[in-house]
């Protein structure tokens, strides 16, 4: 059974000559047509998922995975809007994501028919392409060429499009079969489209960037996030092993190696400012997306490099304002050419600062083996307790800058929405991941991104060998760690102070629920927790509020 509407049936036949086979649908009326056509679609999985915020992450979720678009359908009207978050994260995060929304025809826009905004280019800021589609059939050709257009795009240039596609009344009439007409005209559009894309040609200049690389003494990489990939670490290897080159790498840059600063705030945090010089690299080169290190980016803000190369398939960033060289490729496509230009060159560069590493990261153990029960203690017991070859989902704000202090285990993955930092949608977000992994999905959370992302559990998709470390400091522990708020009078409006506990979602929704209050029974709880089970499950650990953001800060001061 396929939808009798002509362009549900174009969208239909589009999305499956591009390969989508995940589509999340949200319920409504006006995007019946479409609704029936992807729920019938043989080679198409059509998940359910009501809340449209939320949908909209999980969908991110499962198209982070795959590397490949997903798409999202909802109704007319505010509906659409709820998928902003998951949009704005999508276009910085680089994650294809296809959101198709049914619309009401352009006479019954502002007139006061219910559930109608106005709803093309509503994503025009942080969207890649807008497909305003026209239900009058004379514009077949160019509605074929829009949704074509929009879904070559996010696959690839790795981003949101939105293809807006209005329908009139009757919704909910059918045929047995799509057109063939129509899937063959989708077809030669898309093979067109196709056809027309040139590649990226590749005009960097070498023998220049060597030049200046194998002149240079000190040498900085510095990895944001990052999809794990075994040929760019087999390359960065190679140049981890030049005693020029410092790398740093973040939790999210899923690149290790025993000769990189994989904790970069530990290491700079207090450094002074003849150390700050002496740290400032000749070369930097930047890949990867978003950096979570606020004193990374201070001190190459501060102490800017000479040349500074950024690497991108798409488009340059220039965080630190002193951007030299954009490379426009793939990262492992610009360090397979350039290694072989380059050349070891003698320094103590690496070796100095390597050093200073392993002297912080045996202070940092030093001071765990005294710290009392705290959100800092808490991640140590549980980084250490996730099984190998888990995928380890992690929430915004202070959880992922705790992460950041440890080194994780490589055979782990490790994502975060860092494209926007929000923390909403970071559970829709790790139940996505987990539902499209073939590996047990951690997901590690604070209280306010988990309550705030509650309506994630309302998801009959998340399989039962999902984990949730819940650490609940009773809220806004970030506000008590940076600088600012404690000096007002307003820190309850910063903190957002809550007795709220997950046991009572834990049983609406179905997942086992395990508490802990301190090192001991954290301990306990741990053991046996990723285990099978029939259901997933939340660890919520409780930690003391007044005393956190003074165990961080007594850390820093430990380790100088």
């Amino acid at each position: 059974m396929f939808p009798k509407k002509e362009l549900a049936q174009i969208v239909i036949a589009a999305c499956h000559q591009f390969n989508i086979d995940t589509v999340v649908i949200s319920p409504g009326s006006r995007n019946a047509p479409l609704t029936v056509g992807f729920s019938n679609h043989p080679e198409i999985e059509a998940l359910s998922v009501v809340d449209e915020r939320c949908a909209a992450f999980f969908a991110l979720g499962i198209a982070q995975q795959k590397q490949k678009p997903v798409a999202i359908v909802c109704t007319s009207g505010s509906a659409l809007l709820n998928y902003y978050p998951a949009i704005a994260e999508a276009f910085y995060s680089k994650i294809p994501l296809v959101v198709i929304s049914a619309d009401r025809p352009k006479h019954l826009i502002d007139i006061g028919d219910g559930q109608t905004i106005r709803q093309e280019n509503v994503f025009e800021n942080h969207i890649l392409f807008s497909a305003n589609l026209v239900e009058e059939s004379e514009f077949k050709t160019k509605n074929l060429e829009l949704v074509t257009e929009a879904l070559h795009v996010s696959s690839s240039q790795k981003g949101p499009v939105h293809i807006n596609v209005p329908f009139d009344e009757p919704l909910y009439e059918t045929v047995d079969n799509l057109d063939t007409d129509i899937t063959n005209k989708v077809k030669q559009s898309v093979d067109k489209v196709i056809s027309s894309f040139s590649l990226i040609k590749d005009d960097t200049d070498y023998k220049k960037l060597a030049s200046i690389w194998n002149s240079s003494v000190k040498k900085m990489i510095l990895v944001g996030v990052n999809y794990p990939d075994k040929d760019l670490l087999q390359l960065i290897n190679v140049f981890a092993e030049d005693d020029s080159v410092l790398i740093f790498t973040e939790t999210t840059s899923n690149l290790h190696h025993k000769k990189v600063v994989n904790s970069i705030d530990q290491l700079i945090f207090s450094l002074d400012d003849k150390q700050f010089k002496d740290l400032k690299p000749d070369v930097l080169i930047t890949f990867g997306g978003m950096i979570v290190s606020k004193k990374i980016k201070q001190f190459l803000r501060k102490y800017q490099p000479k040349h500074h190369w950024n690497i991108d398939e798409q488009k340059a960033t220039n965080t630190f304002f002193c951007l030299s060289e954009f490379i426009q490729l793939k990262p492992v496509n610009f360090f397979s050419e350039f290694s072989k230009s380059i050349v070891k060159k003698d320094s103590n560069y690496q070796q100095k600062w390597l050093q200073l590493r392993d002297e912080k990261r045996e202070k940092h153990q030093q001071y765990l083996s005294e710290v009392a029960h705290s959100d800092f203690k808490t991640f140590e017991q549980v980084l250490e307790s996730i099984p190998n070859n888990s995928q380890l989902q992690i929430s915004n704000s202070a959880v992922i800058r705790y992460a950041q202090l440890f080194t994780i285990n490589a055979t782990k993955t490790v994502f975060c929405n860092r494209g926007t930092s929000g923390i909403d949608g970071s559970t829709s977000t790790a139940i996505g991941a987990a539902f499209a992994s073939k590996n047990q999905t951690v997901f590690i959370t604070g209280d306010l991104s988990f309550f705030y992302d509650s309506n994630a559990l309302w998801n009959k998709n998340i399989p039962a060998n999902f984990r949730i470390i819940l650490i609940n400091n009773s809220g806004g522990g970030i506000f008590k760690i940076i600088p600012g708020p404690k000096s007002t009078n307003a820190t309850k409006y910063f903190e957002t102070p809550h007795s709220l506990t997950a046991e009572h979602l834990c049983k609406m929704y179905g997942f086992k629920y395990l508490k802990a209050y301190t090192t001991e029974t954290v301990k306990k709880q741990l053991e046996g927790f990723y285990e099978a089970s029939e259901k997933p499950k939340i660890l919520e650990i409780f930690t003391p509020s007044d005393d956190n953001d003074l165990i961080l800060t007594s850390y820093f001061k430990y380790i100088q």
